[in-house]
């Protein structure tokens, strides 16, 4: 790796590591330690999720008008300004608009950093650069979850303003640490008039390959990363009688698959056929939603329920696995040349929007509908190898397997890059 890939690898583990500091105890410290109630602490959880669409649109268009940097380090400033008023406000306004900045900022982070990453790699290269984004984003949130775990309590509003206030520190030493960074010359559509945006929209809209990589998209989130922290949990403690101590388990189950398998699968999908790739992770992730439905309705005992309902978690960390060094390198190389900030970013809302409506979806079925719950998701799953397999006919045969071409740069839809400095 150039010393600029380095640099944006730490960026990606910090922002990550501050997104776990914090967002896991959000409720509890608008609730509880403010007084605010749980509707507000709902608010400021759903603000998140409305922040990321709004500015995720106008962040594709900054990206490609203005670069990447400079976006990531105006995204950096609002996250740090959100974070610390977020510590320091005691009203429901405040938090709100708190939260605003904060989510705003967090969300723009991701397309920002993942167009540098191809910026800074040529399709050689890509797909390992974004499997250590995406080990480096999970060690992040897990040690940023576990360390501000130990700094909080919840009967003391001090220790969550240290929280929110180490959290901006951390974005404003990124803000020092990402300035240095010097990127490679990149294409860049200079000087476009204001209603290009709306052409470029169009442009992405036609290009069909990637209309199906967004639908694909939409329903990976929704069947897997919406399910998490919503869906499954509920259908475990409702149906399979699992602890919340066994939910903590399952967790670390599925952050300690993707650390363990993230370099081990590589060379596995590296050589394969990237549409492959996507149709084998839903295959694994019916799987995953079959041995869920043992873990609640096999009538197993609550051993092997638990140790199913664990197996579950463990089995969608496997195929998020697969699909990072497969899902980010093939947007970029679907991008036009000077594009790929606007596609990280149309990607980046999709992922939005599915997991805005996963949880709304799939927590009260699994609270109640148990079995159909189970039925609807592994289908989902199976849904996404038929998907995966027609947009393998969308692709060329070098953006649909890279190490086929050697070298040669995506010959149509990829954007050439310059090489990374030594």
């Amino acid at each position: 790796m150039g010393a600029a890939m380095r640099r944006i690898h730490v960026g990606n583990a910090l922002s990550a590591f501050g997104l776990g500091f914090t967002v896991p105890y959000l409720y509890v410290y608008v609730a509880q330690v403010r007084g605010l109630g749980p509707m507000t602490a709902g608010l400021v959880l759903a603000v998140f999720a409305v922040a990321a669409l709004i500015v995720l649109p106008l962040a594709g268009r900054a990206i490609v008008r203005r670069g990447p940097l400079p976006v990531l380090l105006a995204a950096l400033l609002t996250a740090a300004i959100g974070s610390l008023s977020l510590g320091l406000s005691a009203s429901a306004a405040t938090v709100l608009l708190s939260a605003a900045a904060l989510g705003a900022g967090q969300a723009v982070m991701q397309p920002a950093l993942a167009t540098m990453i191809v910026d800074c790699s040529g399709p050689e290269t890509r797909s390992r650069a974004f499997a250590m984004q995406f080990f480096l984003q999970n060690l992040g949130l897990g040690i940023g979850g576990l360390i501000g775990g130990h700094l909080v309590d919840p009967t003391k509003a001090g220790s969550f303003i240290l929280l929110f206030a180490i959290q901006a520190a951390m974005f404003l030493l990124l803000v020092v640490v990402m300035s240095t960074v010097r990127m490679p010359h990149s294409p860049r559509i200079e000087g476009t008039p204001a209603q290009s945006a709306k052409g470029s929209w169009k442009q992405l809209l036609g290009n069909r390959a990637m209309v199906q990589l967004c639908v694909l998209g939409f329903v990976l989130f929704f069947a897997c990363y919406g399910q998490f922290e919503s869906g499954l949990s509920a259908y475990g403690v409702e149906a399979a009688g699992i602890s919340t101590s066994t939910l903590g388990t399952a967790l670390a189950a599925n952050t300690l698959m993707i650390v363990v398998a993230q370099f081990a699968v590589l060379r596995f999908v590296e050589r394969r056929k990237r549409s492959r790739v996507i149709a084998s992770v839903g295959l694994i992730w019916a799987v995953a939603w079959a041995v869920a439905g043992y873990a609640g309705l096999g009538g197993a005992s609550q051993e092997m329920a638990t140790a199913a309902f664990v197996s579950t978690y463990a089995l969608f960390g496997l195929g998020e696995a697969m699909l990072s060094p497969t899902l980010a390198p093939l947007v970029a190389d679907l991008a036009p040349a000077g594009m790929a900030g606007q596609y990280n970013s149309a990607f980046a809302l999709v992922k939005q929007l599915a997991l805005a409506v996963g949880p709304a979806v799939g927590g009260p079925m699994a609270a109640s509908l148990h079995a159909p719950y189970i039925v609807v998701f592994l289908l989902f799953s199976l849904g996404i190898t038929v998907l995966a397999l027609r947009l393998g006919r969308q692709l060329t045969a070098v953006q649909d397997q890279p190490s086929a071409a050697g070298s040669r740069v995506v010959a149509q839809g990829g954007a050439e890059q310059a090489p990374a400095p030594t």
